[in-house]
């Protein structure tokens, strides 16, 4: 009898020694669909500093040059997170694509770099100039309301689509007299055209939101994984405020900007994984720009941005985060 009792005790033994050796459970694997760029900065420090593993999660990275590229994976099936701005957001809801949005985790102020040569001084100078912004994107938001706010409209002007990292040759070649757009792109034309411009101040005009967003049939089915996600993205935000120096080295690298010139730009990021008033209120005046402008499909109405905003997982993680009454 002792003899089989200890067979049993040293089988045990074997089968804990299995489990400690590595027979654990796999980890969750998640695809990230990243807008590589410092607005997706939580998500960056979260991979570079192994917090997702932290949690549970293998977390596989795929950089896009926009959050639209980003979220467009992901509604195809080739990514399960983007993290994207609002337009592409309302862009999905007007069409009625089943997407979640889990949280925000930065807003910044779009800007406006002008050629001095072309003597605009203040918004009122736009008149009759050639302006490059970014169709789609909050920047085309943010050119109208500058417009409108300097008593303009967009006949006053000549708008000129291109991308972002298009604009600082288009404003050297004087294809452009001023570019409106988010950061590092200010930053990049002041770096390499030096006194031949000027920033325009237009600090408060529009900000845009940096989202994460998932389809509702990936989280009905992922809901954990999701969850133990934002804890990953929390923690990256505690990281990221308490190490401000070596929270710019990582995101400075991962985008291949210089540290320094991260540093001068890093305060115009705000870094915070929430749901609050600020994500509502510019999904709506997104959305209702594109109805205004026939930006949306035929037939589409405002939509109700309540059943579009998921906010069971990050309640989970943090309910104080969760700010929209009704959610």
């Amino acid at each position: 009898m002792q003899h089989h009792i200890g067979r049993f005790v040293l089988t045990g033994a074997a089968i804990l020694l299995a489990i400690s050796s590595g027979f654990t459970h796999a980890a969750d694997k998640i695809r990230l669909a990243q807008n590589l760029a410092p607005i997706s900065g939580l998500a960056i420090i979260a991979k570079q500093k192994n917090l997702f593993e932290k949690y549970g999660l293998d977390v596989a990275v795929n950089n896009f040059t926009s959050g639209r590229q980003a979220l467009e994976t992901v509604l195809g099936g080739g990514a399960d997170i983007a993290t994207t701005a609002e337009a592409p957001i309302t862009a999905a809801a007007l069409a009625r694509q089943k997407i979640a949005l889990l949280a925000r985790m930065e807003y910044s102020d779009d800007k406006t770099l002008v050629n001095k040569s072309a003597g605009i001084n203040s918004t009122a100078d736009l008149k009759g100039k050639r302006i490059g912004y970014t169709v789609g994107t909050g920047g085309e938001i943010y050119t109208l309301t500058l417009l409108r706010k300097a008593g303009l409209t967009r006949n006053d002007v000549t708008l000129v689509n291109l991308r972002p990292q298009d604009m600082v040759a288009a404003l050297s070649t004087n294809s452009i007299d001023a570019y409106n757009t988010w950061e590092p792109h200010i930053s990049n034309g002041k770096k390499a055209l030096g006194d031949k411009v000027r920033e325009l101040d237009t600090k408060g005009v529009y900000a845009e939101t940096f989202n994460l967003v998932v389809t509702e049939e990936y989280l009905s089915k992922n809901e954990k994984t999701v969850t133990a996600f934002l804890r990953a993205i929390l923690d990256a935000e505690r990281f990221l405020k308490a190490n401000r120096d070596e929270s710019i080295t990582i995101i400075a690298a991962a985008t291949g900007m210089k540290k320094e010139e991260l540093a001068e730009i890093w305060n115009d990021y705000i870094f915070e994984l929430v749901l609050d008033e600020r994500v509502l209120s510019t999904l709506k005046n997104h959305a209702e720009w594109r109805l205004e402008s026939g930006n949306a499909p035929t037939g589409a109405t405002l939509p109700d941005f309540h059943k579009f905003i998921f906010a069971a997982p990050l309640k989970q993680v943090a309910p104080e985060r969760v700010k929209i009454p009704g959610l």
